[in-house]
């Protein structure tokens, strides 16, 4: 998947910064926290000084999040909300998206939907937890919902609007902080032809500096992705704020939460759909 398609908004291009997963929702899911609800340490460690460093340098992102931390954290969300960002959707609990039934699919929408609800959240955007889509995607039922775009990982479609009018923000996996930190991504990096063993931040930054030329080359669109509770070192905090630095200071990136450039996309998307930019194999 290329997602160096042309730009065609403010400035020469697009960078959506994202974050997934808050607390422990997955662990809960898959019976493996053996601690207090609502004691995730990255919720008072590393999370903190992310949003701080955000604020230093005044980029707004998008925080795809599990609906079921909502209730749990709900003094970090509306901090979150208040600092400017936008908070989308990461599923229920961080189940295995890609491996639901439909029944399933609507199950967790229902239920995630309605917890946002119930923490005065309208949810705009959805990340699939795990990223993949799978083959029971109901678009839609995604519309029916309310959502105007979706960020998926890793598939087969450049960004692009679906004719149901949602739009498409892709990523890539060697822009997700997991691919290089994470033992279990060891056959996915060897996919993409990195080494298997667990990489550096150093290798991290290296490769989302080189991302962000390119994107400024092609005037394309870039996502990139860091989880907070992966942030455990001064080496791998400093990589996020080295992408700050870079992406604040550029006044050719259009850098913003993906609401703002999925605004953008799908008009300019729609003002051109006699040319073929709207495509239905998705």
């Amino acid at each position: 998947m290329d997602q160096s398609g042309p730009w065609r908004g403010p400035r020469k291009a697009a960078i959506c910064l994202t974050m997934d997963n808050l607390g422990e929702a997955q662990d809960v899911y898959k019976g493996t926290w053996d601690k207090p609800i609502g004691t995730h340490p990255s919720i008072t460690n590393q999370l903190p000084r992310m949003l701080d460093l955000l604020d230093k340098y005044n980029v707004k992102i998008t925080y795809f999040i599990e609906a079921w931390s909502l209730a749990v954290y709900p003094d970090v969300v509306k901090d979150i909300i208040a600092r400017g960002h936008e908070v989308a959707s990461h599923g229920l609990q961080h189940e295995p998206w890609a491996s639901l039934s439909l029944e399933e699919v609507r199950d967790k929408l229902d239920k995630s939907f309605g917890m946002a609800e119930a923490s005065g959240i309208k949810y705009v955007g959805f990340r699939p937890p795990g990223g993949g889509l799978g083959e029971c995607t109901s678009w839609d039922l995604m519309k029916e919902k309310g959502l105007e775009y979706i960020s998926p990982v890793d598939q087969d479609f450049r960004w692009l609007n679906h004719l149901s009018g949602i739009t498409i923000l892709p990523l890539e996996w060697p822009e997700v902080d997991a691919f290089y930190y994470m033992e279990k991504f060891d056959v996915k990096r060897a996919a993409f032809r990195k080494q298997r063993a667990v990489m550096t931040p150093t290798q991290f930054k290296e490769h989302l500096m080189n991302k962000i030329d390119l994107a400024l080359k092609d005037e394309g669109f870039l996502s990139i992705l860091f989880h907070p509770f992966l942030q455990t070192s001064e080496a791998k905090l400093a990589v996020f704020e080295d992408v700050l630095k870079r992406i604040s200071n550029d006044p050719d990136i259009f850098c913003a939460p993906c609401r703002d450039v999925a605004k953008i996309v799908s008009q300019w998307q729609c003002d051109e759909n006699e040319d073929g930019n709207i495509r239905s194999d998705v």
